[in-house]
């Protein structure tokens, strides 16, 4: 089987997050640069089997768009190009950043490692994934 990948993509920073092979547990990958998603991407996809990318479509409490719903609309598009034979789906990622800081805290984990940024990108996504898993 292939991995599932998971996005939380940001402006400056993205976490990513996959599946192990059998698709049955979500672990962090790493965060980058978004400038450099494409990159990233391209060189693991080239290394690993993915058959699914979700990425987080971020969304108010009203359902309505949020400031970074647009860029992320950009993203699946150039994701949907590059990569035509790998499924994009949009997931509801409220409170995906918010989630993963309180789960942090909970794990008792070092306030210099909670400091981190790309810390909660990372375990947004993997968060995110690991929700998508349960459902399936």
């Amino acid at each position: 089987m292939a991995r599932i990948l998971a996005i939380d993509y940001g402006l400056k920073r993205t976490g990513i997050a996959v599946t192990d092979p059998l698709q049955i547990i979500a672990s962090a990958l790493t965060t980058i640069e978004s400038a450099k998603i494409f990159t990233f991407l391209g060189e693991y996809i080239q290394k690993e089997a993915v058959e699914l990318i979700l990425i987080g479509d971020p969304r108010n409490l009203d359902d309505s768009p949020t400031d970074i719903s647009n860029d992320v609309h950009r993203v699946i598009k150039i994701l949907q190009k590059k990569f035509p034979k790998i499924p994009v789906i949009a997931v509801d990622e409220r409170y995906s950043s918010l989630m993963a800081s309180r789960a942090m805290l909970a794990m008792n984990m070092k306030k210099s490692r909670r400091r981190e940024k790309g810390m909660v990108d990372q375990l947004a996504a993997t968060m995110m994934l690991q929700e998508y898993l349960s459902k399936a």
